[in-house]
Parts: structure tokens; sequence; C-alpha cells
């Protein structure tokens, strides 16, 4: 699941320089790609070393707020894997978040179809009833272009609270994830999970008492 999230950061940055809004547009106008909330639901998990196909794709904008898709695929057609990511542009110089429709392409064709299109879930963060259970520190590796912690390694510091013999029994089909606020090199992140009829909740904090993610996994 954590390489799922992987791929489908790099395919979204890759797609987003062919529409010449990418890191080098972004770094030239002062702009910051934040991240708000991400999701992906696994299917069917490819098999070591299958060629498989890796799409994405912007829904049309809300102002300043963006869904992008992505679906990984056999050529036979059959999906293995779907997410959506909900993200802004944030204007480095005044904190304040921008508009799109004053920076994508005006000629972009928009693709109305969308997945996994049920809105994103309403993750507590009220520590009161969860059990305290990993702890991790966030190290250079972890931090990305914008210094601090990427996206993906809070991803992954998740998924490695958990032996692989609870991987294996909880067979995480659905992984989604809420990013509250940024982490840094020398944080100390507290995990804390409460079990729900259906699926796990996971809420992480930093030492500063702040909610780093909210994570839900099924």
């Amino acid at each position: 699941m954590p390489e799922t999230f992987d791929m489908f950061m790099d395919i979204a940055a890759e797609h987003a320089e062919r529409l010449n809004v990418g890191a080098t547009f972004m770094m030239e106008k002062g702009m910051f790609w934040l991240t708000a909330k991400t999701r992906i639901h696994m299917y069917k998990r490819p098999f070591m070393m299958q060629e498989v196909n890796i799409e994405t794709w912007p829904l049309k904008p809300r102002s300043v707020q963006e869904i992008r898709d992505y679906r990984i695929t056999d050529d036979n057609g059959f999906v293995f894997a779907e997410g959506k990511t909900q993200w802004a542009m944030l204007d480095m110089k005044n904190g304040g978040l921008i508009k799109f429709d004053t920076f994508f392409p005006t000629d972009i064709d928009f693709v109305e179809e969308a997945v996994l299109d049920e809105p994103f879930a309403r993750i507590s963060d009220d520590v009161s009833d969860c059990e305290e259970y990993a702890s991790y520190k966030v190290g250079s590796s972890d931090i990305d272009l914008g210094g601090h912690m990427n996206n993906v390694a809070y991803v992954k510091a998740l998924f490695g609270t958990f032996s692989t013999k609870e991987l294996d029994e909880l067979k995480i089909k659905d992984c989604e994830v809420c990013y509250k606020n940024s982490c840094y090199e020398g944080d100390d992140l507290v995990f804390y999970r409460r079990a729900k009829n259906s699926h796990l909740e996971i809420v992480v904090k930093n030492q500063r008492g702040e909610v780093a993610i909210l994570a839900k996994l099924q």
C-alpha cells in the first residue's frame, strides 16, 4: 500500500509537468503543492514483476480545492487499485490558498469520471478512547523539498507500526489519510489507535501536541 501511494505521487508530479504546472513552475511562482487528504482502495494486488498501467487525471477544480484521481490496471482493463487526492496550492509569500483557475491551462479538457466518489471519512482527533501503541522519530530521509515530512513518508511510518504478521491478519484494502499539521526532522511522533466495527482509526501526534495525520485502515 505505501508503494502505491508513492507511485501515485510520482505519476501526479509527471502529469503536472506535462501540463506545465509542475515543480519548476511552482518554484518560479512561489507556490507549493499542499495535499489535504488522500485515499487508496486496493481491489487486488498485482503479481510480482507484473507490468501494470497507471493513470491519473484531475477533476474540474472547485475554487481553491482540487481532486486528482488515479487508477492501476492491466492491459485487459482489469482494475487493481483506485485512488483520489484532495489538494490545494499554497502561496508561499502570504500563506493563502491560490484559486486553480489562475494557473491551470485554459484549454484543459477535464475528465468527468470520478473514482471512490463517496466523501472522505470524518475521523475524530480525540485520543481519550484510543490506545497509544507506537512511536516514530522523523529522520532526514522523510523530508521533502518543502522541508517537512513527505506525505508518503507518513504512510510508510504508519504501516511500519504493524508487524508483518499483523498486516497479514489485517488484510488492509483501503487506506485513507488526512494531513493536519506539518512535521519536521527530529520530531517525535506518537501513534494512537481505536478499533471500530469494520476498520481501524489512527491518530498521530507530534511532541508539540499537534495532530499530524488522521488515518482510516479497512
